[in-house]
């Protein structure tokens, strides 16, 4: 079974991968009122990897902090599912991301925030406010996307369908979330209907972001997010 470091590095390494993911959005939305609550579900994000990877470093006991745990780790060492790594893609892409990822995320927090240790509960009681407005945010777009216009209707489609393949590693025996997937699987279908789109069809899983086998997009993604690190290591603010 997975371990307190094991869970925190996880949950740690989700959000702040797919906050930076978000952060990318910023002046570049399809509107200002996007724009601004593309960027807050970001801060969330980034501030719940904070409390996340904090907890982490003082489980290894290393001496490493959640900065050193963000900013210098390769490529191989983070445990993000590979769902979150996903590229934006279009505007449509980017809220089948979040959907998926967001249901997932505040049934797992409800879980959390009923854990053992008071560490893990207090972020995951938290987080669980945070997280049912991003699931709401993003499962409200889908609806608006999937039933309204064709172009809209075929974009979301297709955005359901790139992020679908990356599902099944959210629900890892291992971290205690399978137990999660009926409760998902029910939200998903029942967003999906109110917006007459058709649960995309099982496929076979791609896994690994667990394990630290990542696809190529997220080296990309740490080659910016942590150039300044690597460029001055020695530099102080």
């Amino acid at each position: 079974m997975a371990t307190l470091f094991d869970h925190a590095i996880r949950l740690g390494d989700d959000a702040l991968i797919l906050g930076q993911r978000l952060s990318a959005w910023c002046g570049h939305a399809p509107m200002l009122e996007v724009d601004l609550a593309l960027a807050n579900i970001a801060l969330d994000l980034i501030g719940q990897a904070t409390l996340f990877l904090k907890l982490a470093g003082e489980e290894e006991g290393k001496g490493r902090d959640a900065d050193a745990l963000a900013f210098r780790r390769d490529v191989l060492d983070f445990r993000n599912c590979l769902l979150v790594e996903q590229p934006n893609g279009d505007f449509a892409q980017t809220i089948a991301r979040q959907f998926l990822f967001s249901n997932w995320q505040e049934l797992l927090m409800m879980e959390i925030a009923q854990a053992p240790s008071p560490a893990l509960s207090a972020i995951g009681a938290k987080a669980v406010k945070e997280v049912a407005y991003h699931a709401r945010y993003a499962s409200e777009w889908v609806v608006r996307l999937g039933d309204g216009t064709e172009e809209s209707r075929r974009r979301m489609i297709a955005g359901l369908d790139w992020m679908w393949r990356f599902v099944d590693e959210l629900f890892d025996p291992e971290d205690g979330a399978s137990s999660l997937r009926p409760a998902w699987d029910a939200r998903v279908a029942a967003t999906l209907r109110a917006a007459s789109l058709d649960v995309p069809g099982p496929r076979r899983g791609v896994l690994g972001g667990r394990k630290g086998h990542h696809s190529e997009h997220l080296g990309h993604l740490l080659c910016e997010m942590q150039f300044l690190q690597r460029a001055y290591p020695d530099a102080s603010w």
